[in-house]
């Protein structure tokens, strides 16, 4: 008989292979969970500028038919058809002020950690000119960073 030789072949991976693609994978959540957050918070603030500059659009169209009083109220001649009970972002939004001085304030709720305190607040002036804001937040307290705010409503720390 001849002999028969039995080539064995490597399967599967080493100890050290593993370990090294498993360090890997560890560098790279590293980097990317940090800048996940940090999108998350922007996108929430911003959704909830959004939301609100909806809103603002009512209110502008109220103010311009003539000053009524605004309100989130249903059956109220002045309301503004908005319920912040529908998003899940806002936690409480109020109408303060008598047009055509008109101030919309929107709390984060149920929005992640470091933007969950944050207030949205676009203010009408007399000429009709909006600004926005965003208050009850200071950069590097509490996890906010000034960059989570969205271009033309900035903190006002």
């Amino acid at each position: 008989m001849k002999n028969m030789q039995i080539n064995h072949t490597q399967k599967g991976f080493t100890l050290i292979e593993l370990m090294i693609v498993v360090a890997i994978i560890g560098i790279l959540a590293a980097i990317a969970i940090p800048q996940y957050q940090d999108y998350t918070a922007r996108s929430q603030v911003s959704r909830v500028v959004g939301e609100v500059s909806a809103v603002r659009t009512a209110v502008e169209e109220l103010v311009n038919r003539g000053g009524v009083t605004l309100s989130t109220t249903a059956s109220d001649a002045g309301y503004i058809g908005y319920n912040a009970a529908a998003s899940d972002l806002v936690s409480a939004f109020g109408i303060t002020g008598t047009p055509p001085n008109v101030v919309l304030t929107a709390t984060m709720g149920d929005a992640g950690a470091a933007v969950s305190s944050a207030e949205v607040i676009w203010e009408r002036d007399n000429n009709g000119a909006w600004s926005c804001r965003i208050e009850g937040v200071t950069d590097g307290q509490g996890g906010w960073k000034n960059s989570y705010a969205p271009n033309g409503c900035q903190p006002s720390n």
